[in-house]
This record gives structure tokens, C-alpha cells and sequence, in this order.
């Protein structure tokens, strides 16, 4: 009688955490933010540079273009040099043909000179980019061409 009883009382306390159980799963899951999808542009840092440029900066930015997305055409008033992390990357600037950069491809824009296209290269993937644009400090970095 006695081991009976005990595994009743086994059933009965699993029972119970189970029930305790799944609404404490269900309330986890409501509170794990989904994942969003990445800034279009963030500053991962900004450097002064020392002399003889002490009057700029090196901003690092990370350039995220999902598949479809593509930015305005722009221009900065430093030069760019840029490294492309993950996907293809469509590239053009003014008077250039346009160009497909991969993973582990790098480029470089002019001070001044307009990017024509700036994308995703591929209809189902996005790309990730990081760059580096030196120009004057406490001014923008990108401007409307």
C-alpha cells in the first residue's frame, strides 16, 4: 500500500510542475524579444586622429542592406575605405561601372565623388559592410549628392 501511494504522490507532484511548468515556458517565450533586423547604418566608433590631422576623425560604420534595399545616392566629404563581411555587394560610383563586391572584397571612394548604388546583390541575402570615413570632425559623414 505504501509504495502505491508513494507513486501516486509522484504522479500528482509531476503533475503540478507540469502545469507550473508550461505557463512559466509561455510567459519566457512572450518575453524573449524576436530578433529585428539590423540597423541600416550604425557607429560602431569614432577616433580622433592625431597630428598632422588632428582636425579629423575616423568614423567606423556598419552598413547592413537587406535584400532589395538600397541607399540614396551620396557623397562624403572624406575618403572611404570599405570591407565587405558578409554577402555581395553591389557598388557604383560616378563614372565607374558598377561593380559585385564579396565577402572579404574591399573598396575605396574618393572625398567628394558621388555613390551611385550601394545594395544587396543577391534577391534573398543581405550584405554587411563595414567602413571607415575619415573626414573633418563634428561635421557629417554622408550627404545627399
Amino acid at each position: 500500500m505504501y509504495h502505491q501511494r508513494g507513486q501516486k504522490d509522484r504522479k500528482v507532484s509531476e503533475m503540478i510542475k507540469r502545469r507550473a511548468f508550461f505557463p512559466l515556458l509561455a510567459a519566457l517565450a512572450s518575453a524573449t524579444p524576436l530578433p529585428s533586423a539590423p540597423t541600416p547604418m550604425r557607429t560602431v566608433g569614432v577616433f580622433p586622429l592625431p597630428a598632422p590631422y588632428q582636425n579629423q576623425s575616423a568614423t567606423v560604420v556598419e552598413l547592413n542592406f537587406a535584400p532589395g534595399e538600397r541607399s540614396m545616392a551620396h557623397r562624403h566629404p572624406g575618403f572611404v575605405l570599405g570591407y565587405v563581411v558578409e554577402g555581395k555587394f553591389r557598388f557604383q560610383m560616378e563614372g565607374q561601372p558598377q561593380r559585385i563586391l564579396h565577402a572579404g572584397d574591399t573598396f575605396y571612394e574618393p572625398p567628394g565623388a558621388t555613390h551611385l548604388v550601394a545594395e544587396s546583390a543577391s534577391s534573398d541575402r543581405a550584405a554587411r559592410v563595414i567602413a571607415i570615413v575619415i573626414a573633418d570632425t563634428n561635421k557629417p559623414i554622408v550627404e545627399p549628392a
